[in-house]
């Protein structure tokens, strides 16, 4: 008797997109019968399984459908995985079709560093205003030194946006917009947010404040290692993939790779955050920007596999906090309304300006570990990445 519906049946948004450019390949499955209940799931699955290059991939798209290891059970297989190869057994492959090319990330030399070189661009051009608006302290006016400042800014964004359009950071169009407004408040905040605060409190805004430059500098050159930690995240977790017999397998090896990859970022950018303080001098809150580092990494690791929404959701989430400390102090000072400054003023007044960032950005990067934690350790995360 065919099995009752499960999940399987109805294609959610995650349905794999998975080996566009395999060759289809004819599925034969006869008609289906009573005593054969995997030919019911072949039906349904038709376009995975005539394009899907190995087993692995079936089982990545089978669990993008919803299909786990108690639905397997019920087609007489132990887990995904098994009743993937079945599946693929069970459809002819083409000649010369090369087994488990889409799981393969690229591991050409000349490809990774193409990429890496476009890496270190947004740190090369921040390192290269620096120097300039060092070297011509007391030698340029205010607005030559302006000009400098702005076109290095535009030089470090260009980097930017070549870093994340191909290696292991590019999203292939799965960014939104919005993600990239919430990004670019999220570093401006990390320029001016602390000395707006600190005037907010004061009794201000009272006309221009300073910038806290050394984070950004730190954050910049971060890029290069958040793309290597994104690279190697993803070619161990297709090596765990290759080597695991069933989707909890797979799930368990693969948290501890996420979680390595976040902790040594992490240290790297701490490193980094230090070394800018040395160069340009105090300023800003290294904390928060080791936050935003975090956040931002984790919120294109998830858009890259294919979670955009909750990346965006993370990044809005700690745009609304930062933009609510100053706002809460400018309404408090409205008849009454006294009370609503008052959870910002404990806060400053325990940990500085630099606190705001640090819980803003900490607990959006906390949220998305613990939603990283989740998705990522699904094998359907993996198939396009």
């Amino acid at each position: 008797m065919t099995p009752p519906d499960d999940p399987a049946q109805h294609p959610t948004p995650r349905a794999p997109e998975v080996a566009h450019t395999a060759p289809a390949r004819k599925l034969a499955t006869g008609r289906r019968g009573p005593a054969d209940p995997v030919k019911s799931l072949m039906h349904r699955h038709r376009e995975l399984c005539e394009r899907a290059v190995d087993p692995l991939e079936i089982a990545a798209g089978l669990e993008a459908h919803g299909v786990t290891d108690r639905t397997a059970a019920r087609y007489r297989h132990r887990d995904v995985f098994s009743l993937a190869e079945e599946l693929f057994a069970r459809v002819p492959a083409v000649a010369g079709e090369p087994v488990g090319a889409s799981f393969a990330p690229a591991r050409d030399i000349d490809t990774r560093a193409a990429w890496s070189l476009r890496a270190l661009l947004p740190g090369a051009a921040c390192l290269a205003t620096f120097v300039a608006l060092r070297l011509t302290e007391g030698l340029l006016d205010g607005g030559a030194r302006l000009a400098i400042g702005i076109g290095g800014g535009l030089l470090a964004f260009v980097g930017l946006a070549l870093a994340l359009r191909t290696g292991p950071l590019c999203a292939d169009g799965r960014s939104s917009g919005a993600a990239g407004l919430f990004g670019c408040w999220l570093l401006g905040y990390v320029l001016y947010g602390d000395a707006l605060l600190h005037q907010v409190l004061s009794g201000g805004p009272e006309g221009p404040w300073d910038i806290t430059p050394a984070p950004l500098l730190g954050l910049a050159v971060a890029v290069a290692p958040a793309a290597w930690c994104a690279h190697l995240f993803s070619v161990h977790a297709h090596r765990k993939l290759n080597g695991s017999r069933a989707l909890e397998e797979f799930a368990a090896g693969v948290r501890p790779l996420l979680f390595a990859a976040v902790a040594f970022f992490l240290c790297v950018l701490g490193g980094l955050l230090y070394l800018a303080r040395l160069g340009i001098g105090t300023g800003g809150a290294p904390v928060g920007a080791a936050a935003l580092g975090v956040l931002l990494l984790l919120a294109r690791l998830l858009t890259v596999h294919g979670f955009p929404e909750p990346a965006a959701t993370g990044l809005a989430a700690a745009c609304a906090v930062e933009a609510a400390a100053p706002a809460l102090v400018l309404a408090g000072r409205l008849p009454g309304l006294d009370a609503l400054a008052r959870p910002v003023d404990a806060l400053v007044e325990a940990a500085g300006t630099g606190a705001v960032p640090a819980v803003a950005c900490g607990a959006a990067a906390l949220g998305l570990l613990t939603t990283a934690t989740v998705a990522l350790s699904r094998a359907s995360a993996h198939t396009a990445a």
